[in-house]
């Protein structure tokens, strides 16, 4: 997107003419009003320069594609006017991820390029779970008198780096879903090679299921029903309420964005099981993806994910929430029986009352908790005490809980389940 503007910087000069001018006039003194046509000059100066023009092409490399979390990465822009004018004043600000903290250098720079010529931006961030994009550079130019501003956005070439990924390690959590796989056996008959019941035959039957040991030793047709296999099904419902909207200290992700980060992972490691995966979303609105394979699938519950990694919060979305959150409870156990991984900080009673409410629904729950307290502040200090009460309350329902700290792999211990 384009903007062109004026500045207004030379207004000053209309109030020279007018004043000189009118002074020269009531005194009658035509020295007085010769001297205001260099107010005249400079008014009409800015009238006179030509529009800059933007023709800049921007590349971006860093250091590691693929960072562990907290690992330092270094970040080089270059902007190349690729124009036939002079860039008499440009300022650059390079689309930094939103969840990642510069912690070296500048993503700004101001420069004058002539035609061919480039400058270079070098700035460090810090990686943190998630899959970050840059956002296009801004480019603001003004022309030679200052009069004129443009401001537009830049996105780097093809060949320039534009995401950073920086996956959660996940390693044992598929032991806690279903010990016999990705795939369980229905309650229903159909194709398969488990026994499931014999019933009268019926026209239409296929033969190679009619019972022909039985036919000859008694002379009733009778056919074969095997049970049927189907895929087990997993819905990662994610905790994305205002409340949970939270960060250990500034210029941290906070607990939502890392819930989503590790939510992405198991995605991937789901499928690739065999799993048929879900996605609910518990906020200001009920989002719903139905359980699913398949590649399409997989990017359309990263996409819905994606939209709740960065959000504000208000006190309206957290008075909406409170009356609403039992809704969308009971919208989401009306999808089915799938089995519920819980993605939630457990900042407050929310996520012990879902827990609840989804054994009391029927629904097999796990539990996986991104600890975003702190304990540099004595309030940080209670709401750490009050998450690790809560961790245990379920622990001790035996509720499978990943107390997951930021930065560790997901590992699931014997202490996790007891």
């Amino acid at each position: 997107m384009t903007t062109i503007e004026r500045t207004n910087r030379w207004r000053h000069a209309f109030v020279v003419v007018l004043v000189t001018s009118s002074v020269g006039v009531y005194t009658e003194r035509p020295s007085i009003l010769l001297a205001s046509i260099i107010g005249v000059a400079y008014a009409a100066y800015p009238l006179l320069t030509p529009k800059p023009t933007v023709d800049l092409a921007l590349s971006r490399t860093v250091s590691d594609e693929s960072p562990e979390h907290g690992d330092p990465v270094r970040v080089t822009v270059t902007v190349r006017n690729t124009g036939t004018r002079t860039v008499a004043d440009l300022r650059l600000i390079d689309g930094v991820p939103p969840l990642l903290p510069v912690t070296d250098g500048s993503a700004r720079q101001t420069a004058t390029l002539r035609p061919g010529g480039s400058a270079t931006v070098r700035y460090t961030v810090t990686a943190k779970h998630g899959f970050h994009r840059f956002e296009p550079a801004t480019a603001i130019v003004h022309d030679i008198s200052g009069g004129k501003r443009i401001q537009t956005s830049i996105t780097a070439a093809d060949a320039s780096v534009n995401t950073l990924d920086c996956s959660v390690d996940v390693r044992t959590v598929r032991r806690r879903t279903h010990r016999s796989g990705g795939v369980a056996t229905a309650a229903t008959s159909g194709r398969g090679i488990e026994f499931y019941q014999t019933r009268a035959y019926q026209r239409g039957d296929p033969a190679n299921r009619i019972d022909w040991r039985r036919f000859a030793r008694t002379g009733e047709l009778t056919t074969v029903e095997h049970r049927a296999p189907r895929q087990s099904s997993v819905v990662l419902c994610l905790d994305a309420r205002a409340k949970s909207v939270r960060s250990a200290r500034p210029n941290e992700p906070d607990a939502v964005a890392y819930s989503v980060a590790a939510a992405t992972e198991l995605l991937s490691v789901l499928l690739e099981e065999g799993y048929r995966v879900g996605i609910a979303v518990i906020g200001p609105e009920f989002a719903w993806l139905p359980p699913a394979t398949g590649r399409e699938h997989h990017e359309q519950a990263v996409q819905l994910l994606e939209t709740h990694r960065v959000r504000g919060s208000t006190q309206a979305d957290t008075r909406r929430e409170t009356a609403d959150r039992s809704e969308q409870l009971h919208a989401l156990f009306r999808q089915g029986d799938a089995e519920v991984m819980l993605f939630t900080p457990l900042l407050d009673d929310f996520g012990v009352t879902a827990v609840r409410q989804c054994e009391a629904n029927g629904r097999t729950v796990t539990v996986i908790s991104p600890d975003s307290t702190t304990r540099e502040t004595l309030g940080g200090n209670l709401a750490r005490i009050e998450r690790r009460n809560r961790v245990q309350s379920l622990r001790e329902s035996q509720i499978p809980v990943c107390d997951w700290t930021p930065g560790d792999p997901i590992v699931w211990t014997e202490r996790s389940a007891r």
